[in-house]
């Protein structure tokens, strides 16, 4: 039997980092979580995170996974060490391969990040840019309201151009030419924030560094399924199916003829 990748979420904005996956792995299978119940995470204690978090895994490992990727940055951010101390398979996070990325494609050295409550308050995206880089600047701002709005599909709605435009004043004569779109969620939100900031600045989300590093950390583990069969994607979540899987499908950007299966973690 072939053994699956297990990917936890939040929500469903970590089916940007599957998409990606999918692209880069298509012989993997990929068993999805996302928490649609308890969304969004940025606005909770680290305690509560972290019990949120560990009940995904438990849930994905008893699928008997060979890897986990933890595709939230708040997650991430807050408990990604108490994750790898319970996991017996490897995780990877978000972070890192997303500020290797950031790094690499600013010219200036001057660094945005967007990210939940939790993820900014954390301050790991500073600490992480200083780690590799100490003459690089960061400036960052949370953005508590992008995540619900991703989940309600309503990334170009005037509305959210109002919220992104506050959200983001704080970039205005910064000179930051690169920004880190510190939650898988705020992909879809991406041409407002760039109708908001202009042109010349790049946006780095987690996907694509994500799904790179995930390849190669395969590949050293003898992980990597090499067999010649497209491998499959099972998506379940813990509240209304229904009604998300047509933002999951923008997310995806693909039709999910399967449907999205519901699942009940433990206090819930």
């Amino acid at each position: 039997m072939v053994r699956s990748i297990g990917v936890l979420d939040s929500g469903i904005g970590g089916l940007t980092v599957v998409k990606e996956i999918v692209k880069s792995l298509p012989n993997e299978n990929i068993i999805y979580l996302g928490d649609t119940a308890r969304v969004p995470y940025g606005t909770r204690g680290k305690d509560v995170i972290t019990q949120f978090a560990l009940e995904m895994v438990d849930f994905l490992l008893s699928k008997d996974v060979k890897f986990l990727v933890v595709a939230c940055n708040t997650i991430s951010a807050v408990c990604l060490d108490k994750i790898i101390a319970v996991s017996p398979v490897p995780v990877l996070g978000v972070i890192d391969p997303t500020v290797d990325h950031a790094l690499k494609t600013s010219k200036s050295k001057r660094i945005g990040v967007i990210g939940t409550r939790a993820t900014i308050g954390s301050g790991i995206y500073e600490t992480e840019i200083k780690q590799k880089d100490n003459k690089a600047q960061v400036v960052v701002a949370s953005c508590p309201l992008f995540v619900p709005i991703a989940e309600e599909g309503l990334g170009d709605h005037p509305g959210t151009r109002l919220i992104a435009k506050d959200y983001l004043s704080i970039f205005k004569d910064q000179d930051v030419d690169t920004l880190i779109l510190g939650c898988t969620h705020y992909p879809l939100l991406s041409n407002t924030i760039k109708e908001v900031l202009g042109e010349n600045i790049t946006l780095v989300d987690s996907a694509k560094p994500a799904a790179e590093t995930l390849e190669v950390m395969l590949q050293e583990k003898g992980l990597l399924n090499n067999g010649s069969l497209s491998g499959k994607l099972e998506i379940h979540v813990t509240d209304a199916p229904q009604r998300v899987q047509i933002i999951a499908e923008q997310f995806l950007g693909d039709p999910l003829p399967g449907g999205l299966k519901e699942v009940v973690l433990a206090n819930l």
